[in-house]
């Protein structure tokens, strides 16, 4: 490494003030080049000035990759695959990720016993080039066919399996890398193992022996072998040190009592219980000290020592670290107030509100003194990262067919904020989407707290053409919307928004339907929508237990102008129950009605109710049920469904489905007789693929309401937006 390119990384010139602050940025320079492992600079006086040492040990360069033992899989594929390169400097984080690609390729073929080491060779130290040699272990072929455990009287095998990263191999082992064994990771496995015994009360637990087993194709079976040990429970409970509180106040809050199993997770999580109650009161000083005590034969004494120390008020809270972000931003995520109690639950409830906002990639809340008795500060230590990402993609289904798009978001926008547009906390996001079937461009901005309030303001501008929706027509929208939103629970929010847009009816042959012939053209809808939504689910993508009901009326022409004159109203409601063996079942239903009012003519074919395809239906095509003219969809005006899913695992990022649907489309409004009634059952899988997931469902009608062909496959790879 030249005494030039050395220079060119530092500040430190001739000439200029010697600072250290500059130096430490010079050694960071250096490090960060690659070229460097170790960097030493520092001034000598010299005359009037300074005379600066610059020590460097630099990397040795890599003139050859050589491995050796690679004869089932060849050494030139492992070159291209690892990332190594020759002519640059050799680190040893990038040897051992190499080292650790190859093993994953080997074990991606069913080589589980493969082991790599590697070493560096000199070549030429007078240039400081070197020979990086990998030596290969291939072991046999063959990958983890079965897991079993012997000696597991009280918990099930599959749940021992469960508790496991290393898995035995699926169908899909090439997307889930299930079958592969990680010697590291089957230990941190065992490790799981045993804390959930422990958990369970069995303290003594030993895993005696981990066997393995070839058979003759050289597939492995893993046996664990487990000694239980008694089953520990509690001989007495005792509470010491409480003051404030009573015994049994304390008592009530603890899950684990007198003759209850001991485990060391629920002493832990009843400790906090206890500090949280004691928290929420402003006891920031406290201190809970569980102990357990040997008891005799398989039981244990547990003590709970309290220090409750004085009560607290909040003083004022400080905020660090936000160079971007603005102090409000922050401040209005704060759920207490100066004057208040120091609540430490609120202040813990705060912390992950900040972190949730994924501005952060570290936020710490924490309590400081003050000059002030009995009172204490609140300090908040944010550190910021990026929040804008610009993405590419695509997707592919059976409706819409191949999909590509590019999105460009910033999750702290700020409108007003030029040029950096950062540090408000609104949502910004910009998509373009194109496809064989569909083009679509979006632009969204979101003020999550309108007028410094709990109310979200959110407005579009949007434009996409559509060719999917039938053959006999395209459909072309674009406009604007905004949107405000309340929340009134924890559960539960309203929403009122004004959309107002042209749709053009184009590509009408003459041999379409009447009814889509008279609709050709272009119509102005100017159109107020409103929701009211209660939501209880544990989790938004993959929903195990809990609700959501959503109730959206709308109305369009009259006093608000435009082409159309309708009214209707949407109310979907889905419950979801967790069964055994992390099963789900769902009961998710829908009922709807469009109409005109006043003197609206009719109710344009963008506007009509429709069922068939892979979100209802799915035993029918794309929008197959309901009214039809020469054997073309046109929709109906009322409209109910029924689904009925229960969801299975199969494996950890795939899950089989069994469901039922059943639904009608009636063509005159606010009729919901079963006189068109259409059904079907079916079988389906997710993945959870890297790509996003991939959701394939096949249905079978059982009544056809006119329909003649026969089942049905939905297929999707992609999230929906």
């Amino acid at each position: 490494m030249s005494k030039e390119r050395i220079l060119a990384y530092m500040r430190t010139k001739v000439g200029q003030p010697f600072n250290d602050a500059t130096v430490e940025q010079d050694v960071e320079a250096l490090y960060k080049s690659g070229a460097v492992q170790n960097v030493r600079i520092f001034g000598e006086p010299l005359g009037d000035g300074v005379k600066v040492i610059v020590q460097v040990q630099t990397r040795l360069i890599a003139r050859e990759i050589v491995i050796e033992g690679a004869k089932r899989i060849g050494a030139t594929k492992l070159r291209k695959e690892i990332k190594l390169k020759l002519n640059q400097p050799i680190k040893e984080e990038d040897l051992e990720e190499a080292r650790e690609k190859i093993i994953e390729i080997y074990q991606s073929h069913g080589f589980t016993d493969v082991s790599v080491q590697f070493r560096i060779e000199p070549i030429d130290a007078s240039h400081g080039t070197a020979r990086v040699l990998y030596t290969v272990s291939e072991g046999v072929k063959g990958a983890v066919a079965q897991i079993n455990f012997e000696g597991n009287a009280h918990i099930s095998t599959w749940r021992l399996r469960k508790e496991m990263k290393t898995k035995r191999q699926t169908i899909v082992a090439f997307l889930d890398k299930s079958g592969r064994l990680d010697e590291a990771q089957l230990q941190q496995d065992l490790d799981s193992l045993r804390e959930l015994y422990q958990d369970h009360g069995f303290i003594d637990v030993e895993i005696k022996d981990v066997r393995r087993d070839r058979n003759a194709k050289g597939k492995l079976t893993i046996t664990i072998v487990i000694a239980e040990g008694p089953q520990f429970h509690v001989r007495n409970l005792a509470i010491s040190g409480q003051t404030v509180a009573k015994e049994q106040t304390i008592r009530a809050l603890l899950k684990m009592k007198n003759g209850s199993v001991y485990s060391p997770k629920q002493l832990h999580d009843d400790a906090k219980a206890v500090a949280d109650a004691y928290g929420s009161g402003g006891y920031v000083d406290l201190v809970v000290t569980p102990e357990s005590i040997p008891a005799g034969p398989a039981l244990v004494d547990v003590h709970y020592k309290i220090e409750e120390g004085d009560r607290s008020y909040l003083n004022r809270v400080n905020i660090e670290g936000n160079t971007r972000t603005k102090d409000k931003v922050i401040r209005r995520e704060v759920l207490v107030a100066p004057g208040d109690v120091f609540n430490t639950v609120r202040a813990d409830t705060t912390k992950k509100r900040l972190e949730n906002l994924g501005y952060f990639s570290k936020v710490e809340t924490y309590p400081e003194e003050t000059d002030v008795p009995g009172r204490k500060d609140l300090t908040i230590l944010v550190q910021e990262k990026r929040t804008g990402s610009l993405s590419f993609g695509g997707g592919f289904s059976t409706v819409d067919q191949l999909v590509g798009f590019a999105e460009l978001t910033q999750g702290n926008f700020d409108l007003l904020n030029w040029p950096s547009f950062t540090g408000g906390g609104q949502k910004f996001r910009l998509r373009v989407q194109y496809g064989t079937q569909r083009k679509d461009f979006l632009l969204n901005i979101v003020e999550p707290y309108f007028l410094d309030r709990r109310l979200s303001l959110s407005g579009s501008l949007f434009y996409s053409e559509a060719d999917y929706l039938s053959v006999d027509y395209s459909q072309r929208n674009y406009g604007f919307s905004f949107e405000i939103r309340k929340p009134l629970t924890s559960f539960m929010y309203a929403s009122l928004g004004y959309q107002l847009q042209n749709v053009d009816i184009y590509n009408v042959p003459f041999t379409a339907p009447v009814t889509i012939q008279e609709q050709q053209g272009t119509f102005t809808e100017s159109k107020i929508l409103g929701s009211l939504v209660f939501d209880r689910r544990d989790n938004p993508l993959l929903t195990r237990a809990g609700q959501r009901i959503s109730y959206s009326p709308y109305i369009a022409g009259g006093f608000l102008g435009g082409d159309v004159q309708i009214y209707g109203w949407d109310i979907e409601g889905s419950q979801y129950f967790p069964l055994k063996w992390d099963t789900i079942l769902l009961f998710n239903g829908e009922i709807a009605t469009v109409d005109t009012w006043g003197n609206g003519p009719f109710v344009p074919i963008y506007e009509r109710l429709y069922l068939g395809g892979a979100n209802n239906l799915r035993g029918f095509p794309f929008r197959e049920v309901g009214p039809q003219q020469n054997g073309e969809p046109i929709g109906g005006e009322s409209m109910a469904r029924l689904t009925v899913e229960w969801t299975f695992p199969i494996i950890e990022k795939a899950r089989g489905a069994l469901f039922y649907d059943s639904g009608f489309v009636n063509a005159d409004p606010w009729k919901f007789d079963f006189s068109h009634l259409a059904s079907d059952i079916g079988a389906g899988i997710r993945l959870n693929l890297p790509i996003g997931p991939m959701r394939l469902d096949y249905g079978y009608p059982l009544l056809r309401d006119g329909y003649h062909g026969g089942g049905h496959f939905n297929f999707s790879v992609g999230y929906q937006f």
